[in-house]
């Protein structure tokens, strides 16, 4: 796989997941373990250009993948979040910040949501966003970062 631009040759085992050969292997530790049962969102990373929750992936399924993990991301969302402090404690803020690049990505193509608004609205961003919690309630400062880059 491709993992920030850089090819990686790994042996791993068929059962492990995509989040811990990303920090135990490659040494990526941006992308955060939360839940371990993808209900957080902190181990976002993006494959090929979709999010995922890494935690939920295996590794073996992405060979030949392009990986993001937020140690490759270059965007204006992380200026964003720095102006609009979104984040606090910065446990979730790799997987926000992944999570809304995709999500950015998603909604340029067209594909819908719940809430199926034509353009990113307030409602729109927070139920694409969803899938990601912050525990520190930084969700203001999130909405504003990404409101400005969309």
């Amino acid at each position: 796989m491709k993992v920030n631009g850089a090819d990686e040759s790994l042996d791993v085992e068929p059962w492990a997941s995509l989040l811990d050969t990303l920090r135990e292997r490659l040494g990526l530790t941006g992308t955060k373990k939360g839940c371990d049962q993808g209900a957080c969102g902190a181990c976002t990373v993006l494959a090929d250009g979709v999010r995922i929750n890494a935690c939920l992936a295996l590794a073996v399924q992405y060979d030949g993948s392009e990986i993001t993990t937020i140690e490759g991301v270059d965007h204006p969302l992380q200026e964003a979040f720095i102006r609009h402090d979104g984040f606090q404690c910065g446990y979730c803020t790799p997987g926000q910040i992944c999570s809304a690049i995709g999500m950015l990505a998603e909604h340029a193509a067209g594909m819908p949501s719940a809430v199926g608004a034509t353009g990113l609205t307030e409602d729109e961003i927070r139920e694409r966003m969803s899938g990601n919690l912050c525990r520190c309630g930084a969700y203001n400062g999130i909405l504003d970062a990404i409101m400005e880059v969309r």
